[in-house]
């Protein structure tokens, strides 16, 4: 697909970085012959055709020229999350057997260095920004800069090296290695073969709209399936632009300077934007705050309508109160020329997306798997069936088994775990069938997740329970950032909850409470009345016997380098009942 965007549009641009403040654009030829010039080197410096090239980098133009560079030469990309610590990089690179790692700076080039005599198949390491690494081994360690010298210079040695590789490609090929999020052990390396990535990228195309014009913005993690998908297979199937920002930490300023026609945001990301409005609001006050009000509450009532099926009377009120209000809180936003935005990955609270759906934001809901090399189902902004992810995608089967699992089939799903042969035959039936381990209800001709099967609660008084369904009600307050239910054969639902630093802290400065750091906050008296109303409303909201009748607030946020979350935010739920073992039982009257 890269050679042959080169070939028919070798000058529209293909990517633009934006470093210290310009934007510097990659057209598709250059595109093409920088990845063939970074596979190249890659093959100089030993790399065997088929081998591992693993990327331990933040998201950025020399990701994917190593990514596709490794594609050229027949070799086998393996992200690695730049967040993780050096236990957690050192499993990923021993247990994919990687040759190379690609690094971004000094500090992830001493999170391999300081486990190095874990890892005897490293051959060498790239470097991206060379700072502060002139006096480590040469011989170990070189530039991003002269692996792409070395490569052109192999190029002119042997020019027909790529054009061989790329005749001896099947759809069958291994292309990447995306390891899971490990919330319930050891991270698993999910195989996605280029039969994969070629259905996911029609896949997505299709349900959403994607096309040579489509404009994106790069900033979840490469080393995620939902982020490879809209970087990487889609652009490069549709020859469409991706701009990389300068980091994750720019990502509402780079929102409003790119305006991106598509944008996809994990849970949490709606969830602080939707806490940035709410903020901007509150500081607003008076005149414009009851402005926004009076327009939400007239809109609301029609947000799941599809534009072209809404009345006079309603187009008439929502461009009022566009013009007036909706359209400032868009730009705010950076999302004000977007086509189609999309929340994945992740449950999320129905009430975050019936308030962007409220603004004018298109948002549809979609849900996918590593395992599905990226989106099964989405929902279509002409059919939004409220709490549901869609029918599947094209190309896709999906079924409901009798359980209640939602089932995969189709060149969608994935070609296995590498070095995981009884969890590939786990998880794929020999018909062909993924089980996902989601639990979903048929509404509509759409498909509802429940819960993760295994995360199912069962109270001491036999009632199934859904967690997820409790925690996003709670988690749809602005002042609640996480929340994890507690109940497994217990009498009652409790839950532990952190609260949103940032929208709580702007809380207590309007309320003249004084506090000094997270710990304070949570313990402060007012704060714990403020999460009982919070509390309150989520349960009046939700069935009787799923009520969350105590809660305990956490002093701390939860952290990765803590085993508490995982290298995506997701929560894990056994080193969390592990670790406030003694909260959760003061929860039940048990400890003293």
């Amino acid at each position: 697909m890269l050679r042959e965007q080169a070939r028919l549009i070798p000058e529209r641009i293909a990517i633009r970085q934006k470093d210290f403040g310009i934007w510097k654009p990659v057209t598709w030829r250059d595109y093409f012959e920088r990845a063939a010039a970074v596979g190249s080197g890659f093959r100089a410096l030993g790399l065997s055709e088929g081998g591992h090239v693993a990327i331990l980098s933040e998201n950025r133009v020399e990701w994917v020229l190593a990514q596709l560079g490794a594609g050229l030469v027949g070799a086998v990309t393996v992200g690695v999350y730049p967040t993780s610590p050096a236990n957690e990089v050192a499993y990923v690179l021993g247990h994919c057997d990687a040759e190379i790692v690609i690094c971004e700076d000094q500090e992830q080039v001493d999170k391999v260095l300081e486990r190095r005599g874990e890892l005897p198949g490293l051959r060498g390491i790239v470097v991206v920004e060379t700072k502060g690494i002139r006096s480590y081994p040469a011989e170990f360690v070189t530039s991003f800069a002269s692996l792409e010298d070395t490569g052109r210079t192999a190029q002119r040695a042997e020019p027909g090296a790529i054009d061989a590789v790329l005749a001896r490609q099947s759809l069958s090929d291994i292309g990447l290695i995306i390891y899971t999020s490990g919330s319930t052990g050891k991270p698993k390396g999910a195989m996605l073969s280029y039969r994969n990535i070629r259905a996911q990228a029609i896949a997505v195309s299709e349900r959403i709209g994607l096309a040579a014009a489509t404009s994106h913005l790069s900033y979840l993690p490469l080393c995620h399936v939902a982020e490879q998908m809209l970087t990487t297979m889609a652009p490069v199937y549709n020859g469409s632009l991706v701009s990389f920002g300068e980091s994750i930490r720019t990502v509402q300023e780079d929102l409003r300077e790119v305006a991106p026609s598509m944008f996809l945001g994990v849970p949490r990301i709606w969830e602080k934007l939707n806490s940035a409005i709410h903020i901007k609001l509150a500081e607003a006050g008076g005149f414009r705050l009851k402005l926004f009000e009076r327009a939400f509450a007239a809109c609301e009532p029609f947000a799941e309508v599809a534009r072209e099926k809404r009345t006079l009377a309603q187009r008439l009120t929502f461009a009022v109160s566009y013009w007036l209000i909706f359209r400032a809180l868009q730009n705010y936003i950076g999302l004000r020329r977007v086509d189609v935005a999309m929340t994945g990955a992740a449950p999320i609270p129905a009430k975050i997306v019936r308030f962007f759906r409220t603004i004018g934001v298109p948002l549809v809901e979609v849900y996918g798997a590593t395992e599905t090399s990226g989106m099964a189902a989405g929902q279509r902004l002409s059919d939004l069936v409220p709490l549901c992810v869609g029918p599947a995608v094209a190309g896709a089967e999906l079924a409901r088994s009798d359980e209640g699992e939602l089932l995969v089939r189709g060149d969608i799903v994935f070609s296995g775990y590498y070095k995981g042969e009884a969890a590939t035959q786990a998880a794929i039936a020999p018909d062909g069938w993924l089980h996902t381990g989601d639990v979903v209800e048929i509404v509509q001709g759409q498909f509802k997740i429940v819960d993760r099967l295994k995360d199912i609660i069962i109270t001491a008084g036999g009632k199934n329970l859904s967690p997820s369904e409790i925690e996003n009600t709670v988690k749809a307050s602005p002042f609640v950032k996480e929340c994890i239910v507690i109940g497994e054969a217990r009498k009652y639902v409790s839950a532990l909850i952190q609260i949103d630093a940032e929208t709580v802290g702007q809380w207590a400065e309007e309320s003249g409470l004084t506090y000094t750091h997270f710990r304070s906050l949570a313990e402060h008296a007012s704060v714990r009345e403020l999460i009982e109303r919070e509390i309150a409303a989520a349960n009046a909201q939700l069935a009787q016997v799923s009520h969350i009748r105590r809660f305990h607030l956490l002093t701390k946020e939860l952290d990765h380098d803590d085993d508490e979350v995982t290298a995506t935010m997701k929560v894990r739920r056994s080193s969390i009942q592990t670790k406030y073992a003694h909260e959760i039982e003061s929860l039940y009257g048990a400890a003293r």
